[in-house]
């Protein structure tokens, strides 16, 4: 009996994380495994903006959040300049859910 509630008790906590609002360390390494570290920086503008520019251009917009994990999974053109955003495969849509979230809650 002990094992199970041990297990319930661990399940929960894993589960109640997974999507928990990332800190700037864990952002930032998942930024370098799903390949945004490539063309985007926190503070600087590289190929892309950098991410606290989409947050100051998005603070606003409620829809924001639901618009950027599609322009992230499938990619887009002429948001930014005439650099295009690649679709990225890669990465999961929890990882895209939470670096987005993530994103625009960064201050200028």
């Amino acid at each position: 009996m002990k094992r199970h509630w041990i297990a319930l008790v661990c399940g929960v906590s894993v589960a109640g994380g997974a999507h928990a609002a990332l800190d700037n360390a864990a952002a930032e390494a998942m930024m370098k495994k799903d390949g945004c570290a490539a063309c985007h920086e926190v503070d600087k503008k590289v190929i892309g903006p950098a991410f606290r520019d989409v947050a100051a251009k998005y603070k606003d917009d409620k829809d924001a959040a639901a618009r950027l994990r599609d322009k992230v999974k499938k990619g887009g053109t002429h948001v930014w300049g005439e650099a295009a955003m690649p679709p990225n495969v890669l990465a999961s849509d929890a990882d895209i859910k939470d670096l987005v979230d993530w994103i625009l809650t960064l201050k200028k």
